[in-house]
């Protein structure tokens, strides 16, 4: 028996093996010939069909779209669908295997590449089974969270990829390839579909498919990778075998290169460096301004806000050591353009031009920038210079927008006309873009990055990305968050005017402490946590003046961690965490577009008034930087940053701007005001005009233009609609101030930035003696400002409300508006004017709610049929006046006008007199007769309606 046994043979076992680069290369193979196969029958069955459009067909448009191909028509749809289902099995298969191939122990991106390459792939599935034709919506989430994705699964996969390798560089170039794609995309898609440009559809198709082309050579590149593992598969199971030979690597630790090129800079490279900062700093801020413009224009999304992708981008840019060590070189190149094209933007009188030539000086801002910072961060006392001179360089911004009532004097809205420095901005720009400090080749070469520094690229992303969002969007502007404490009168604390002085002390004093002290003086969880999430939790809940030192406090805290900030991401690949923290910054900018946007954008209302969702992220992210400082503190501590030449260097420039921003203070300070244009009559006039946010038709700043028009129409008293531009996407700027200086008036800017409305703002050149800031009900649609203010017109107490219904479409939203206005009419026992923008037909609707026997009031011509925004109401005074007057090219709203007396008045029936029946001093200015001025006539009734005393 046991002979038997003995001879027994065992079974032979199955057994396949294969290398694991096929499995790249079926992924290759099935995800493109899904799109050619659908491609090459579409194109067969139904070219003519595929090609059209909901604009133009053949011969305007001659090239399918990828949704068109793969989406609209069978049998297309389903060859497409089959064949890309056979690509799930390797796709799978590659996530495993580039997880494996590419693992790095003691690394977090391996996991983060893992996730988003699964998201990724359940994204596809969407968009590719769930076309535009079967739900636009859905397609477009699904398309946009893959394209989003897509970022974190092209990053993690080159930066794990081996250093010099072929498959690094590949996947470096292809993916740059792919997101530099986007921008040509984007712009023939606004060709197409806001242009309405015959054959732009068809060559936005072209880098449709490059996008799709690319994006699998992206994932082709694994088969290199792959070369080296086989695998086995037989009875006993799977196995792998790597013939992959590990290699040994030296681990150092951070440390700095002695400098060889001087351990300091001279004065003039520091003159240099503030300059080139202030020049970033006036780009980067511009470039939201200017892209709000489009929206405005178009009441929606214009697919122009896609440019802001070009800040989290152009860092990407350097991911080459090489060219990083050219730029360090010759830094004069980026500079310049930045200038060039950022400030010289304002040459272009188109505005879709003018744009891009912002987006390209943003870019190479942002290129000078981070490069600058990678190229001295081996040298303590530069860097410590370098960040000084990026914080000075907003200071002056802020410094010489408060010298310039807000606005920056060579941003590309401004020019001579408005008040505009724009060449010798360009001039003083390429001045200090000329001089800009360079290192030598030889020094940035032997400055090699350690390959473990510490800490968390992420973690210090997220810092860089909260802090660069607290400065741009809080401390761009000395009266910003003045605004937010802002109650309206009797003034109980400051105004954005005398509240700008104590902002750049507070700034001006926390930046010399910062070359004083070494960073970690400001490290503790106490402080972080006690002054700066203190200060921030005081100025969003408290007001006047006890707000105002909350903001006092935070603008401390934020220039005293600003070299903790950006030391903790020294040694880190610069383009990975620029990219990052950029992209954060950018998300958090958006965020705090849509809290007041909400009505118009996707997902709105997730963020609907939630102001403190944002100032809690940017705060939460600092501290997430502050945690990867120290993490790596105990290398940064032996550091000595401290140099007596630059903090003189620094404290000479401060002083000046101090002085600037003292005289300036002096200068403005409200001390007496204009007279009221007919004070003999004891008559006042008063007007409404909505102002579109103070950017006119062409892309200019209005409020030049505006002052005139209200000088000229002799205006007492204007309430001003759309004014909240104290924001990141109106610049955080406040044209009221121009306005009301020049003309002598009292100032209410209404609802801070911080009350998620439009804004509305009055101006009076009698004295406000109360103010009372409303938010009507708003269920829905955007958010409806009112002020409620008293003014003491000779000797009279009058209210005024200035008042900004909300949008057509939000029918029940502006019946409780209504309700509410009439309300606060009705509780007034005063004479009262309404100053409105009321969105309803005379006659009709709601206008009998602010027209009614509760409210009292009266339509100060109820024989105007051809109003339907813009109405004056009034009660217990004497009309005596009222016009319209065409806007020209300030804005998209007329200005309509009424006169106002006191004594005997008419309430229910109209006597219009002609203008030679009344006095010569109640008359309405002859200028805007006939042809009028400057574009500016009266219009509609082309005259002046006057009207007769009570019969």
């Amino acid at each position: 028996m046991s002979e038997k046994l003995n001879s027994q043979v065992t079974p032979p076992v199955s057994h396949i093996s294969f290398n694991a680069k096929y499995i790249s290369y079926a992924h290759t193979l099935f995800a493109s010939s899904s799109f050619l196969a659908a491609l090459a029958v579409g194109c067969y069955l139904h070219y003519y069909k595929i090609v059209q459009n909901a604009s133009f067909g053949y011969p305007d448009e001659w090239f399918p779209s990828v949704s068109a191909t793969i989406g609209d028509r069978y049998p297309e749809r389903s060859v497409f669908q089959i064949v890309i289902a056979m690509t799930a099995g390797p796709r799978f298969l590659l996530l495993a295997f580039n997880f494996l191939s590419l693992y790095k122990a003691n690394s977090y991106l391996p996991y983060v590449a893992l996730t988003s390459g699964v998201l990724r792939t359940l994204t596809a599935g969407g968009w590719m089974y769930i076309t535009s034709t079967d739900d636009h919506d859905a397609h477009d989430v699904f398309m946009i969270g893959y394209i989003v994705l897509t970022i974190p699964w092209d990053m993690c996969t080159t930066l794990l990829s081996e250093k010099g390798s072929f498959q690094r560089k590949a996947r470096f170039y292809t993916g740059i390839s792919f997101f530099g794609t986007l921008v040509p995309l984007i712009y023939w898609f606004i060709q197409h579909k806001v242009h309405v440009r015959p054959g732009a559809y068809s060559v936005y198709a072209y880098f449709e498919w490059s996008l799709i082309m690319l994006d699998i050579l992206f994932d082709a590149w694994s088969a290199l990778d792959y070369r080296d593992i086989d695998v086995s598969i037989s009875g006993e199971g799977l196995k792998l075998i790597s013939g992959q030979k590990k290699k040994s690597v030296q681990v150092t630790h951070t440390k700095y290169a002695k400098p060889e090129n001087g351990e300091e800079f001279s004065n003039v490279e520091v003159v240099s460096n503030l300059i080139n900062s202030y020049m970033y700093w006036t780009v980067l801020t511009s470039l939201f301004l200017c892209v709000w413009y489009f929206p405005l224009w178009y009441m929606g999304i214009s697919g122009y806000e896609a440019v802001v992708v070009s800040i989290f981008l152009s860092p990407l840019v350097l991911f080459p050591r090489s060219l990083r060590v050219y730029l360090a070189q010759n830094p004069q190149f980026t500079r310049s353009l930045t200038v060039i094209c950022g400030i010289g933007a304002y040459k272009f009188e188109d505005p879709e031009q003018k744009l891009l030539a912002i987006t390209a000086g943003t870019v190479f801002g942002i290129i000078s920038i981070v490069n600058e910072f990678w190229a001295l961060s081996k040298y303590p006392k530069k860097l410590s210079s370098f960040i000084a001179t990026i914080m000075l360089g907003l200071l002056a911004t802020s410094t010489f927008k408060f010298l310039f009532y807000s606005n920056n004097p060579i941003w590309p809205i401004m020019h001579k006309e408005n008040g505009g420095y724009n060449p010798l901005g360009i001039f003083i720009g390429l001045l200090g873009a000329f001089f800009t400090p360079t290192l030598q080749k030889d020094v940035l070469i032997s400055a090699k990055t350690p390959e473990k520094v510490g800490g968390s690229l992420f973690l210090g992303a997220i810092g860089f990305g909260g802090y660069y969002f607290a400065l741009q969007a809080l401390l761009s502007d000395s009266g910003t968050l003045a605004l937010w404490t802002w109650e309206g009168f009797p003034i109980r604390g400051p105004t954005p005017v005398t509240g700008a002085f104590p902002h750049v002390l507070t700034f001006a004093i926390a930046l010399l402490i910062t070359l004083k002290v070494h960073p970690n003086v400001f490290s503790s969880w106490g402080y972080n946590i006690l002054v700066g999430g203190g200060s921030a939790f005081a100025f969003y809940f408290l007001k006047h003046w006890v707000g105002y030192v909350g903001t006092l406090v935070f603008v401390f805290y934020i220039v005293s961690i600003g070299p903790l900030i950006l030391h903790s991401i020294t040694d880190y690949n610069p383009a990975g965490v620029f990219f990052l923290g950029y992209f954060l910054n950018i998300v958090i900018s958006l965020a705090s577009v849509w809290i007041v946007a909400y009505a118009f954008v996707p997902g709105g209302p997730l963020l609907r008034e939630r102001t403190d969702i944002v100032l809690s992220t940017a705060v939460l992210s600092i501290f997430a930087g502050v945690a990867n400082y120290n993490l790596r503190k105990s290398a940064i501590s032996k550091i000595n940053f401290y140099s007596n030449k630059t903090f003189k260097q620094v404290s000479t420039i401060i002083t000046v701007l101090l002085a600037l921003a003292l005289t300036t203070s002096i200068k403005r300070w409200p001390t007496g005001l204009g007279k009221p244009y007919h004070p003999e009559t004891e008559t006042f006039t008063a007007g409404i005009w909505c102002v579109h946010f103070g950017l006119d038709n062409d892309m200019w700043s209005s409020e030049t233009r505006m002052r005139d028009l209200i000088k000229d129409a002799e205006l007492d008293i204007i309430g001003l609609l759309e004014t909240d531009t104290q924001r990141l996407i109106g610049g955080n700027r406040d044209f009221t101030q121009k306005i009301a200086e020049d003309l002598g008036m009292y100032v209410d800017y209404g609802p801070g930035p911080n009350k998620h409305t439009w804004g509305a703002a009055l101006l009076s050149k009698f004295p406000i003696i109360q103010s009372t800031h409303h938010l009507l009900p708003s269920p829905v649609g955007e958010l409806a400002p009112a002020i409620h203010a008293t003014l003491d017109i000779y000797g009279n107490l009058v209210d005024v409300v200035v008042f900004h219904s909300g949008q057509e479409e939000d029918v029940e939203d502006r019946r409780l508006q209504s309700l509410g206005i009439e309300e606060i009419m009705a509780n007034s026992e005063r004479p009262l004017v309404l100053l409105s923008y009321l969105v309803t037909d005379p006659l009709v609707g709601n206008y009998h709610t602010y027209v009614s026997e509760k409210s009292r009031m009266h339509d100060i011509d109820s024989t105007d049929w051809d109003r339907w925004c813009e109405y004056i109401l009034f009660r217990d005074l004497r009309k005596i006046a009222y016009a319209r007057i065409s806007r020209s090219t300030i804005t998209d709203t007329e200005l309509q006008i009424a006169k106002f007396g006191f004594g005997e008045f008419e309430n229910h029936d109209y006597h219009f007199v002609n203008e030679d029946e009344v006095d010569e001093n109640l008359r309405m200015p002859q200028i805007f007769r006939g042809d009028g001025v400057r574009g500016h006539r009266y219009h509609v009734f082309d005259e002046p309606r006057y009207f007769a005393p009570g019969l």
